[in-house]
């Protein structure tokens, strides 16, 4: 069964997209979020075959009405699939979501004989942070500074790197810390509150710029808004947001995303068939998050680093704990990750900076590891107790609250990927090398160091500048 967290953003994510009816799944594992009664086709012929094949088949099958099936707006855009209703979210069975279930089943003869899959879920790509949360950011103090520690590599704008940072835009008051002085890009909406409460993920961009920033001085780094509406986006909508980013100013030498989502398949997401298909013909590496469920299910788009066509311009990253040497408790893993960078309670920007402000906790820690991990993690240290696991639980405790002044600490795969980002934006500008794809390649061939995830040996990307921590083992629960 799904971790608590993971059904309390659930309810969380449905609140911020209160229009569109969502469900859980693929089965009680609930690994992923989807649209109610909609799949997606690709384009033209396809989304033609798959209208036509479920209306056949919910005509023969008693408990499904053929005439719900039909196009479902907006109209197409350049995600270059079309979104096809085939049943009514607010009837039938509103969390099996049985018309979807039967609309891939009917397909599935189709795709045998094809080759290749033609229909799929519209899914919910939200912050790798989001779905399933590393933790929740705590107050640091401005005097223990960020870690990683700033390097000391000189900005040169002839020869800094762009970087382009597609996540939740830059806090107001970003420009008064000095590390973020060569970002620019869009500011993040909705920051707190009627009361003035920092809502749930804001900084998330901003936290991220800071990490590029500290890693590789010499770069260029946009962030972009694209995921401001509580880190989430449905499939439908993914590709086409990401051209926007891209295109915007131009094709960056490298984009960092901390955002995705599991499908259950290993072919993909319908919906970034075109985005990656545009990516493969560019320059641009894709630094991309492994997402934080614990999970060897491929995650989205990071796990494109996994097939052989995609393999140059993706790099999918997971989080190592503080101590750098084995797998964060939260992060994802397995053969399709293909390194690994500190990801657990990092120092970056977040903001506070001209005035202190409030953030109460929206999960509770738990009382063990949610992963059953053994040592002080994120599940467990610092403990809080949050408005979210409160109200689920209908406990007594209040949600705590805490004052931001400027920096945090924070946890996930989200923070790992921006990390390693860097580190292929640092290799270019040591090694005067200026395709970012080849900078990958090298960086990972010449990582003499390793760090061990579920047994196996991976490569760690640890920067100089980065600190250490001391883990803290716990004697296991009875």
């Amino acid at each position: 069964m799904a971790p608590q967290r993971f059904h309390e953003q659930f309810a969380q994510i449905q609140r911020s997209m209160p229009d569109v009816p969502l469900a859980m799944g693929p089965d009680d594992s609930a690994e992923f979020f989807y649209e109610k009664g909609v799949v997606l086709a690709r384009d033209g012929d396809e989304a033609r075959l798959v209208e036509d094949t479920v209306r056949t088949h919910f005509t023969e099958a008693p408990d499904l009405t053929a005439d719900r099936v039909r196009r479902a707006g907006p109209p197409a855009n350049r995600t270059g699939v079309t979104r096809i209703q085939v049943g009514d979210p607010g009837q039938g069975d509103p969390a099996g979501d049985h018309a979807v279930a039967q609309a891939l089943r009917a397909l599935r003869g189709h795709e045998q004989r094809a080759g290749r899959r033609l229909v799929s879920r519209n899914h919910v790509v939200s912050i790798a942070v989001n779905a399933c949360p590393g933790d929740e950011p705590v107050p640091a103090p401005r005097t223990a500074g960020p870690n990683p520690a700033p390097a000391r590599t000189p900005y040169d704008e002839d020869t800094a790197i762009g970087v382009l940072v597609v996540d939740t835009g830059l806090m107001h008051d970003h420009g008064l810390a000095p590390l973020l002085a060569h970002v620019r890009g869009d500011r993040q909406a909705r920051e707190t509150d009627a009361d003035g409460i920092l809502q749930q993920y804001v900084g998330h961009g901003t936290f991220i710029a800071g990490l590029v920033a500290a890693v590789a001085p010499n770069t260029d780094i946009t962030v972009r808004g694209t995921l401001n509406d509580a880190g989430a986006v449905l499939e439908s909508d993914f590709g086409h947001r990401l051209f926007e980013a891209v295109e915007q100013d131009g094709w960056p030498d490298i984009i960092s995303l901390s955002a995705g989502t599991s499908n259950g398949r290993t072919d993909g997401l319908l919906g970034l068939d075109a985005f990656m298909r545009a990516l493969r013909e560019r320059g641009t590496l894709l630094v991309a998050a492994a997402g934080n469920n614990a999970s060897a299910t491929p995650f989205w788009p990071a796990a494109y680093a996994d097939r052989p066509d995609y393999a140059d311009c993706v790099l999918s990253v997971g989080a190592l704990r503080g101590d750098g040497e084995h797998g964060a408790c939260f992060s994802n893993h397995g053969h399709w990750v293909k390194a690994y960078a500190p990801g657990e309670r990092l120092t970056s920007v977040l903001t506070g900076f001209d005035k202190p402000v409030p953030y109460v906790y929206q999960h509770s820690t738990y009382d063990a590891c949610r992963f059953g991990f053994h040592y002080a993690c994120t599940c467990q240290s610092p403990r809080h107790t949050g408005v979210l696991s409160e109200k689920r639980d209908s406990g007594a405790g209040k949600a705590d609250q805490v004052m931001f002044e400027g920096y945090a600490h924070w946890s996930g795969t989200s923070f790992a990927t921006p990390v390693a980002a860097a580190m292929v934006a640092a290799h270019m500008t040591d090694h005067q090398e200026r395709d970012p794809r080849a900078a990958r390649r090298g960086l990972l061939a010449s990582a003499a160091e390793y760090a061990e995830v579920r047994g196996a040996h991976v490569p760690a990307l640890r920067p100089r500048t980065w600190r250490p921590a001391p883990v803290v083992r716990l004697a296991p629960s009875v």
